[in-house]
């Protein structure tokens, strides 16, 4: 698979130059904002990221419930412990990431274990790259099921990133290898996600909420991958909330 992607350019030139110029928004938006706004709007960005992420792992809370969870520490009524905690470790993972914001500079897989662990903290879930099989609904694909070649696909994802200067590239594979590779038992969407958040920040570029993506929408994207290395649904899902993140916060 990652052969496959080292021979293609992963954006165009028109593409390229778009987010480019997104990436320069962003930078002069937050280096005009005061302390207390910017500190406001992260605050939003967080909420929105943290809701959208968990809710297309399957969290039932509303976009409102999760808002009054982070500013009034009140879970919603009829919804698991899990679901409150889920959403809440969005938030310590996007703080530490932003508070140490050229980590992801270069990834590696001990990297992608720290993020899961901030991810799925006292969720009873298991810190390491799996050693059994999985299914993914709605696919006849199987990731690898054997730890090795699972460590193995790791390094080599991270040895394909870590080469590229492009941190739009880098993000963007990441959140795909990563959902492909499926390598935690649990939780390989957020730290998908997070991982490519955290290139984004390194490289200056604004975080992604994905606040706007319908989470069907955003699955079929995953599954064409999955199928047929085909990035171009995705792509276009990324290229998308870079404009929604840009036009949206730090204003």
């Amino acid at each position: 698979m990652v052969d496959r992607l080292q021979v293609i350019e992963i954006f165009t030139a028109k593409e390229q130059k778009f987010l480019e110029s997104l990436k320069k928004e962003y930078q002069t938006n937050i280096a005009s904002l005061p302390p207390t706004l910017y500190l406001k709007e992260l605050e939003r960005l967080t909420i929105e990221l943290s809701w959208k992420s968990s809710q297309i792992e399957g969290n039932t809370y509303s976009l409102l419930e999760t808002e009054r969870l982070f500013k009034e520490k009140q879970e919603a009524d009829n919804k698991t412990k899990e679901e409150a905690i889920m959403l809440l470790n969005y938030k310590d993972a996007l703080t530490y990431l932003m508070d140490n914001n050229d980590i992801g500079k270069t990834i590696n897989i001990r990297f992608l274990e720290e993020i899961h662990i901030l991810l799925t903290k006292d969720l009873n879930v298991s810190g390491n790259i799996r050693a059994r099989a999985v299914g993914i609904t709605g696919t006849a694909y199987r990731p690898l099921d054997n730890n090795h070649q699972i460590r193995e696909s790791l390094q080599t994802m991270c040895d394909f990133i870590n080469v590229k200067d492009n941190g739009f590239e880098k993000a963007l594979l990441a959140v795909a290898i990563i959902s492909y590779i499926q390598p935690l038992e649990v939780g390989n969407k957020r730290t998908g996600l997070m991982v490519s958040n955290a290139l984004l920040i390194a490289y200056d570029a604004c975080p992604l909420s994905y606040r706007s993506v319908d989470s069907l929408d955003y699955k079929k994207a995953m599954l064409l991958f999955y199928e047929q290395n085909n990035l171009s649904a995705f792509k276009q899902i990324f290229i998308e909330q870079n404009e929604l993140g840009v036009k949206n916060y730090f204003q």
